[in-house]
């Protein structure tokens, strides 16, 4: 396994295995024998970077959610497992009900929706510190300082480590960070949001906006990465849910559009050249890029996270790095 530092305070900051694992449908859709077989052989290869969320997986019983934060917090029991492993979580986006959705009945990031939240997470996870908790969503109905300021206080009181941001626009999301800094706590440093090597269409209205997707990683963000290298990108949805693999996982619709065959065609050039699978093409290619990013791959088999794993070690060289890059 290789390792990446995210946060910059040297009280916080975390040794992250630069594969991260994604247990959003650990118990619930993949069963609890399964899960645990999936996290053992994980942390067995060395990886210690698992994200979760308070709102998985809501959508699979019509509740809230904590399925998954429940089930790593057995698992944790039963292992013994302490602070080795980072655990990751986010609030903002629970149903207040069940049979609703954080797109109509979201819990939202008031401080106090903050506070009572990463409670929450802490006794479902069996943890006295939460490493990284994230915004999962914004919340345009609280002012961006009181959200700051709620974060920045469970910091303070040191049952948060880091912070993180998902699915904001990068304006809100250097708002939030220069409101942090003007009041002398603890700002957003690892930012989570969907990235492979397809470029999506960025045009197509989103769930959090009318004027386009919020969730992935445009040229807006990868360049605000590039002008602040102590951020971290944790890219979810890297395989795309295995549409580059599986004939009967077709692509999602905003990636088809005329870019997506030369893309295509160029990672599985490099995955014949190196023997090895396009998905794992795509991992090496975010793993050692000159950005800092951290995959997250959700599996449901240990085999598939063996695959993930191999891509680990991949090396790609300059010039197929080179023809990732150039490709348009």
């Amino acid at each position: 396994m290789k390792y990446r530092t995210i946060g910059t305070d040297p009280a916080h900051r975390r040794e992250v295995s630069v594969l991260a694992l994604g247990a959003m449908l650990f118990g619930s859709r993949t069963d609890e024998k399964t899960s645990f077989a999936v996290l053992d052989r994980y942390v067995e290869a060395g990886g210690n970077f698992i994200d979760t969320s308070d709102n998985y997986a809501f959508w699979t019983d019509g509740g809230q959610g904590g399925q998954s934060e429940e089930l790593l917090g057995r698992w944790r029991r039963s292992r013994g497992v302490g602070d080795e492993i980072v655990v990751a979580t986010k609030l903002g986006a629970r149903p207040l009900a069940p049979g609703t959705s954080y797109t109509d009945n979201p819990e939202g990031l008031s401080a106090k929706v903050i506070r009572e939240a990463a409670e929450r997470s802490r006794e479902r996870l069996g943890l006295e510190k939460l490493d990284l908790l994230y915004a999962h969503i914004d919340d345009y109905t609280v002012p961006q300082r009181e959200t700051v300021e709620g974060f920045g206080e469970l910091v303070a009181e040191g049952t948060v480590g880091l912070l993180g941001v998902s699915n904001q626009a990068v304006w809100r999301v250097e708002r939030a960070r220069a409101l942090a800094a003007a009041a002398g706590v603890p700002g957003y440093e690892v930012l989570q949001y969907q990235h492979s090597h397809l470029r999506p269409r960025f045009d197509i209205p989103g769930e959090f906006s009318p004027d386009g997707s919020l969730s992935h990683a445009g040229a807006e963000l990868l360049g605000y990465l590039r002008a602040e290298p102590a951020l971290t990108l944790v890219a979810y949805t890297p395989l795309l849910a295995g549409a580059y693999v599986r004939e009967d996982k077709p692509l999602p619709p905003d990636y088809d559009h005329p870019g997506t065959p030369a893309r295509l065609a160029v990672l599985r050039d490099i995955a014949k050249e190196t023997g090895a699978t396009v998905n794992q093409v795509v991992l090496a290619w975010q793993i050692g890029g000159a950005l800092p990013i951290v995959p997250l791959t959700g599996v449901s088999s240990v085999a598939q996270l063996e695959e993930n794993l191999t891509a680990v070690e991949l090396e790609l060289t300059e010039d197929q790095r080179d023809r990732l890059d150039a490709v348009h």
